[in-house]
């Protein structure tokens, strides 16, 4: 089913420690600044209603309330933990599987941004790149849907995930990744042209990146569900600490195995999917014909393409 080294993805994520520490403290400290919200909105939910005398549950909506308003407000610093964090990882796990040196410690970090920025820009440079990248894969991807049948065991199950989109959901994150990590590897100075073909040899290979995709985000979430489960009852007297949200410990306990999941998970599944990546498109070449067709169906590959060629170095700029 899966087709990379398990152990060669472990060894990247021991040598990529310092990433490692940063993804473990950014996930806790999120998952600890939702489960505070929650509280503190329970606290004014339930201040609320007794004021007004109403009879609903103030806590309970006060409590979902602050969960859902701080977890958007968490949702508008993708970006910078994308530039920050996500992509300098990728950028380190890329270098040293194409072998080249690796700063061990801290200094890891300062030199993985610096490689970013060469190679992206700036912040909003990246993130417009990601964008263009995550709407061409779903375009791309049901371009080749044909060749995705039979992920699942059960046909029934497999035909519900294409048909609720699914398959897609579980898998883009990685296969957006793999397509930026192709950018920083194959080091063309035009990342606009490199995102380009990467997403050529992404629908080249589309079969075996998302079934082993699916597969790794599927494993992902089960560990997360079975951290979570393994917190509920050492967590069940921590709804005494906060007596207006009686459901504290099980949203501790789930907000916990999330943070595992992102902060450990995460990068390992990621980890192995460059490996495959690398593993699948080592002797190929971008096909004209898969090409053509995404630039036939998607505005955004079209879009991409007008910006690869509308690009040039900071050199010729300054000409």
């Amino acid at each position: 089913m899966w087709e990379f080294s398990v152990f060669r993805a472990l060894g990247l994520l021991i040598r990529t420690w310092p990433f490692v520490l940063v993804r473990v403290a950014v996930h806790l400290g999120i998952a600890a600044t939702l489960l505070v919200a929650a509280g503190a909105g329970a606290l004014a939910g339930r201040a609320l209603a007794k004021a007004a005398g109403e009879t609903v549950d103030g806590a309970a909506l006060g409590g979902a309330a602050g969960l859902l308003i701080v977890a958007m407000l968490i949702a508008l610093l993708r970006g910078r933990l994308l530039y920050r964090m996500t992509v300098p990882h990728l950028a380190v796990m890329v270098e040293t599987l194409d072998g080249r040196p690796l700063s061990i410690g801290p200094g890891q970090i300062a030199g993985a941004r610096t490689i970013v920025a060469e190679r992206f820009g700036d912040q909003p440079t990246l993130l417009a790149l990601d964008r263009l990248i995550h709407a061409v894969i779903r375009t791309a991807t049901g371009l080749v849907d044909g060749l995705l049948a039979d992920i699942f065991p059960v046909s029934s199950l497999d035909r519900l995930a294409r048909a609720t989109g699914a398959e897609l959901r579980l898998a883009r994150g990685m296969i957006e990744a793999v397509v930026l990590g192709h950018a920083m590897r194959v080091r063309f100075e035009n990342a606009w042209e490199a995102a380009h073909d990467g997403l050529v040899f992404y629908t080249q290979n589309a079969r075996p990146m998302m079934t082993n995709a699916v597969w790794l985000s599927l494993t992902g979430w089960a560990l997360a569900g079975a951290v979570a489960l393994s917190l509920m009852s050492p967590l069940t007297g921590f709804a005494a600490a906060v007596p207006a949200l009686p459901w504290a410990g099980p949203l501790a306990a789930v907000l916990v195995g999330w943070a595992v999941k992102a902060a450990l998970f995460d990068p390992f599944a990621l980890a192995c999917m460059v490996q495959l990546h690398l593993r699948l498109t080592e002797d190929q070449e971008p096909q004209p014909e898969w090409r053509g067709r995404l630039t036939q169906v998607s505005d955004k590959f079209r879009q991409l393409g007008e910006r690869a060629l509308g690009w040039r170095s900071s050199p010729a700029q300054d000409v």
